[in-house]
């Protein structure tokens, strides 16, 4: 919570000189900001309360009860390299938020840098560890799921190269980029779940799938929205608008801004009631 208010109070100290544009489009990317920090640490609180304490508790089989084939007796190197990546998925939720805190950059340079290193090899060895389970273990939903979460992959581990690589060159405003982007890249579990839980309540249920077979032409579509276009696009789009000289790009970028974190904040309020906080 603390870094979610310093970004909110750093947000507040932009220069009042700056065109209302501009302030605009900051704003609308504070408030994404805001609303992504707190859905992802509920899901990080998630993580840790159910899969952490019932792996503490030896009990790793009722993981099952949301993960089907999660935990399988007798396969020693796949429950494990499950379990690390779930341990993973947590230090990389609370490590990513802290690396887009600009208080932190800036007065603790020294632990943004460190937990920069933590994140970078954590978001690798999630990575390689999402490819291990879902083609060597297999996973719920088609092929175009799996095939969308392997392009998940690699955009994770090519952002999180490039962005080490700026880092050592010192480029640092390349590096913000690429952090950026592996930052979302990173995400994409998350705003898969979050997308899959506004679309059913939009719909007052499944529709476009088959919730058995978890296969079909929603999801197909979901998976490669979630994993491999829409965040890093609008990222794209926020970028060069805050370079535009056009005045009513940036106003554009914030209203679709605005309304993407209106949707987001609605399927992060529908995940946490139906799939999180029920399990803690």
């Amino acid at each position: 919570m603390n870094a979610t208010v310093a970004v909110a109070v750093e947000a507040a100290a932009v220069s009042r000189q700056a065109p209302l544009s501009a302030r605009a489009l900051r704003a609308a990317a504070v408030s994404w900001f805001v609303v992504t920090a707190l859905g992802q640490l509920t899901f990080a609180g998630y993580v840790a309360g159910f899969y952490g304490r019932t792996a503490l508790a030896g009990r790793p089989e009722l993981w099952n009860k949301v993960m089907p084939h999660g935990y399988v007796a007798g396969e020693t190197f796949f429950n494990l390299v499950l379990g690390v990546h779930l341990a993973f998925a947590f230090v990389i939720t609370v490590g990513g938020l802290m690396q887009l805190v600009p208080a932190i950059r800036r007065r603790l340079p020294a632990l943004h840098r460190a937990t920069g290193r933590v994140y970078l090899l954590a978001a690798a060895l999630m990575a390689a560890g999402g490819l291990v389970m879902v083609w060597g273990r297999g996973a719920v939903g088609d092929l175009s799921q799996h095939v969308a979460i392997s392009i998940n992959a690699g955009l994770i581990l090519s952002c999180a190269t490039v962005a080490w690589r700026h880092a050592r060159a010192r480029r640092i405003d390349l590096h913000r980029r690429w952090a950026l982007r592996l930052f979302l890249a990173v995400s994409g579990v998350w705003f898969f779940r979050v997308g899959l839980m506004l679309w059913i309540v939009v719909n007052q249920g499944p529709a476009g799938f088959d919730p058995k077979t978890f296969s079909g032409p929603f999801l197909t579509v979901l998976a490669f929205a979630a994993y491999a276009v829409l965040p890093l696009a609008v990222l794209e789009g926020y970028l060069r608008a805050q370079r535009s000289r056009v005045a009513w790009v940036p106003y554009a970028m914030a209203s679709g801004i605005a309304l993407l974190t209106l949707a987001m904040a609605m399927g992060v309020a529908a995940a946490a009631a139906i799939l999180w906080l029920p399990r803690l």
